[in-house]
């Protein structure tokens, strides 16, 4: 079974970047798409960003279009989410997640492997 493990969450004032890891154990679902939620307290999951095995494909939230930029180094079998323009609403816990199979999505329990999540803190 796959592991995720994130990193890279912190505090940082609003403005400010940060730049999350997720590196994953094996390369068994190096095709499959990978993405980033994020929760904040007493909220639902959101999704952030998504991102195909190739990297060729992309999604993004309304949200952060613009700010974040979300990339994957099958090298190194690793996805990153870099987060600019931070603003304290993006307060929340990140978490990385893959796919168990093929295709697109935006909904979190389509995804089947998750890591337990990265905090990031933007403060005002």
């Amino acid at each position: 079974q796959v592991q995720l493990v994130e990193s890279g969450g912190g505090l940082v004032q609003a403005g400010g970047s940060l730049r999350l890891s997720c590196a994953a154990s094996e390369r068994t679902f190096s095709r499959n798409f990978m993405a980033w939620f994020r929760q904040a307290p007493g909220e639902e999951r959101e999704f952030v960003a998504t991102i195909s095995g190739s990297g060729a494909i992309t999604d993004y939230a309304d949200s952060v279009k613009g700010r974040f930029t979300i990339s994957r180094d099958s090298a190194k079998n690793t996805m990153y989410l870099q987060m600019n323009s931070l603003k304290p609403e993006d307060t929340a816990v990140y978490c990385c997640a893959v796919r168990g199979t093929l295709g697109f999505s935006r909904i979190a329990s389509d995804y089947a492997y998750w890591g337990q999540g990265t905090q990031v803190t933007v403060s005002s």
